[in-house]
Order: C-alpha cells, then structure tokens, then sequence
C-alpha cells in the first residue's frame, strides 16, 4: 500500500517519487506488451475512430452505411447470384418486381447522393434463370408405376 502523501510536497514530486520507487524495486520489469507500442497512440490521429471501433466491434456490414442508390446498385450487380438461391420461377419474379419497386422510390425520391440506376428486365432474368437451372427429371410414366391393388368395394362399383 502506498504512503500518504507528505505535507507540503506537490502532488506531481510525490507521484515522480513513487514511480521511481517502483522503477528501483523493479515492479515494471516484464510487463505484458513491454517494448510495444500502444495500439491507439501508434495510428495517426483519426476523428472518426469511435465510428470504426463501434463498427469493428459489433461487426456491422459496411452496405448499411452507404446512401440507398448505392446499395441498390450493389444488389442489382449480385442478382445472378441471389437468383441462383431461388426454387420457383413466382419466387424470382416477386424478388425482380420488389427489386424494381424500390428503384422506382429511389428515383423519384432522389434526395442526397444521385447514381444512376435504372430498373431490371424481368423478363430476360427469368429467362437466364430458367436457362440455368438444372432441369427437373421427366416423372415415370403411368405404365411403369405397379398397380395400386384396389379394395373390394372399388372392384364391385366400378
């Protein structure tokens, strides 16, 4: 336990002296991080650094951040592989036509940073993706598939 300061010393002498005390008695020798730098001290100064923190820490994507016209410009250069994902040629064209809905908002509500982006063609998407698909194996014929053998009431009414 450290000692009281003494009166009618200044506070900063009596810390200076503690310091060197503990330096002496070797208190400071194989600290963990001896020799290295100090992780924020070593990058220059950055105003934003709180930003980039909170977001590093709580692993935030970074397309949230950018202005809405960009983020769609991102998702309109990923559908091919959003559509890959796709089972159902209605679930492609709900995706396509959610995808133009908010293109039109985003041009006619063009507020803040403007890049141009222009709606997709439904159509020729729908056409790639059936194209890319695999296709579905042809289902047995009726002659192939064994007889359901048929109850009595089924043989007498029919």
């Amino acid at each position: 336990m450290t000692e009281r300061k003494p009166p009618g010393m200044r506070t900063e002498d009596w810390v200076e002296a503690q310091i060197r005390q503990a330096q002496n008695r070797g208190e400071f020798d194989d600290l963990a991080g001896a020799g290295q730098p100090l992780h924020k001290l070593a990058d220059p100064h950055d105003p934003d650094w709180w930003v980039k923190d909170f977001i590093r820490r709580e692993k935030i994507e970074a397309d949230v951040l950018l202005p809405p016209s960009v983020q769609l410009r991102k998702e309109k250069q990923q559908i091919t592989d959003k559509l890959r994902k796709m089972r159902s040629e209605t679930e492609v064209r709900e995706y396509l036509q959610d995808l133009n809905k908010r293109i039109l908002l985003q041009i006619r509500d063009a507020t803040g940073v403007v890049v141009p982006v222009g709606p997709v063609d439904e159509e020729e998407f729908v056409e790639q993706w059936l194209q890319d698909r695999p296709q579905p194996e042809p289902a047995p014929e009726a002659s192939d598939r064994p007889q359901p053998k048929r109850s009595i009431w089924q043989r007498l009414f029919s």
